[in-house]
C-alpha cells in the first residue's frame, strides 16, 4: 500500500511540478504528517526529492527525472484513458486507485504525445448510465474501417462525411462537425452537429465514414457527460414518442432493443421473462414492433396500447377463423 503511494507521490511531482504537503495530503488522502514521512523515505531511496523554503515553496523533483513504464503505445494509453471517463471515479470507492492508474498512465507517455492523449480522452464517454465495473462492451456491429475514420475526425477535429441510415429512410450522405463518441447500453453513438444543429448519430446504422481535412467547428474544450445528458432529456421529451412496459422472452431482447430508441430500465421477471421500460418513435412504431415478436412479447403500459394489439390480433383471427372466406 506504501510503495503504491510513494510511486504516486513521485508522479504527482513529475506532472504538476512543485506541490506543498497540504496539496500532496489532500490528493493522496492521507496526512501531511505521512506525506513528509514519505518524502524522507524517497530521499533515503535516492529519488531527487527536495524542499523548497519561503511563501511559494514545496516540494519538487529534480528536472529530468521520470518513472517508467514501458510497453505501452499511445492508443493503449488513450483507451485507459477513456476508462477513465464518465463516472469512473465512483466506482465501488475506487476513486483513488483509478486517479493513480491513470496518473502512471499519463507519465509513460512522451512528452509530446502526454497533452494530446489527455485532451482526445475528454472525446470519448464510456457507458455514463453504469458504473465503472459493471460497463459493458459495445455489441453492435461496427465496420472497422468506418470506426476508424470517425474516431480520426474526432480526435484530429476535422469534418467528417458519412454516408447514414437513418429508420425508415434510404441512406444519404451528410457532413457533419464531429464533437465525441458516446457507449451507452451496448450502443456506439457519434454526437454531432450538422450546419449547427445537435445531432447524434447511432454508428452501426453509418455504412462508410470519410474523414475530411476542413477542421470542425467545435469548441476546444468539451464535457460529454453534460452534452449526453442534456441531448438524451431532449430526445425523450419528444412529442410522439411512447414509453411502454413489456415483457419479453431474454432470446428475442436484441431485436426489440433494435426497433426502439432507448431503454430506461430493466430487470428479470418472476417467470424467466425480462421486463423493460422502452421508448419508441410514436405509437404506430410501437405497435409494428412488438407485433413482429408475437407471443415472446408483452405491452403491460399503456392500456392503449394493448387494446390496439388485442383488435388487432382479433381482427387476424376472425379473418382466419371465418371458413366460408
Amino acid at each position: 500500500m506504501r510503495a503504491d503511494r510513494l510511486v504516486s507521490l513521485v508522479l504527482l511531482l513529475r506532472q504538476r511540478g512543485r506541490l506543498t504537503a497540504d496539496t500532496l495530503a489532500r490528493e493522496l488522502e492521507v496526512s501531511t504528517r505521512t506525506v513528509l514521512r514519505d518524502i524522507e523515505a524517497l530521499s533515503a531511496a535516492g529519488v531527487p526529492v527536495y524542499a523548497e523554503r519561503g511563501r511559494h515553496g514545496g516540494f519538487a523533483l529534480l528536472p529530468g527525472f521520470r518513472t517508467e513504464l514501458t510497453g505501452l503505445n499511445h492508443d493503449e494509453a488513450l483507451a485507459l484513458l477513456t476508462a477513465g471517463s464518465g463516472r469512473g471515479e465512483q466506482a465501488f470507492g475506487l476513486g483513488s486507485a483509478l486517479a493513480s492508474a491513470i496518473r502512471k498512465v499519463v507519465d509513460a507517455l512522451p512528452e509530446s504525445h502526454r497533452v494530446t492523449a489527455s485532451d482526445a480522452a475528454r472525446r470519448f464517454l464510456v457507458d455514463p448510465e453504469t458504473d465503472l465495473l459493471a460497463r459493458r462492451l459495445v455489441t453492435e456491429e461496427v465496420p472497422g474501417a468506418t470506426m476508424i475514420e470517425v474516431r480520426r475526425a474526432v480526435l484530429a477535429g476535422h469534418k467528417l462525411r458519412i454516408h447514414y441510415a437513418a429508420t425508415g429512410r434510404p441512406p444519404q450522405w451528410r457532413t457533419v462537425d464531429p464533437i465525441g463518441l458516446v457507449t451507452a447500453r451496448d450502443r456506439a453513438y457519434l454526437l454531432a452537429t450538422r450546419s449547427g444543429e445537435d445531432r447524434t448519430y447511432r454508428l452501426s446504422r453509418v455504412l462508410a465514414a470519410e474523414e475530411l481535412p476542413e477542421p470542425a467547428q467545435r469548441p476546444n474544450r468539451v464535457d460529454l457527460d453534460r452534452i449526453w445528458r442534456e441531448r438524451s432529456a431532449r430526445f425523450l421529451s419528444g412529442s410522439d414518442h411512447i414509453t411502454v412496459l413489456v415483457r419479453v422472452n431474454p432470446e428475442r431482447r436484441e431485436e426489440l432493443l433494435d426497433t426502439a430508441l432507448a431503454v430506461r430500465a430493466e430487470e428479470p421477471d418472476a417467470d424467466g421473462r425480462l421486463r423493460l421500460e422502452v421508448t419508441f418513435q410514436d405509437s404506430r412504431h410501437a405497435e409494428w414492433a412488438l407485433w413482429q415478436l408475437g407471443m415472446d412479447a408483452e405491452a403491460l403500459a399503456p392500456q392503449s396500447l394493448r387494446t390496439t394489439l388485442c383488435d388487432r390480433a382479433a381482427a387476424i383471427a376472425a379473418l382466419y377463423g371465418d371458413s366460408s372466406s
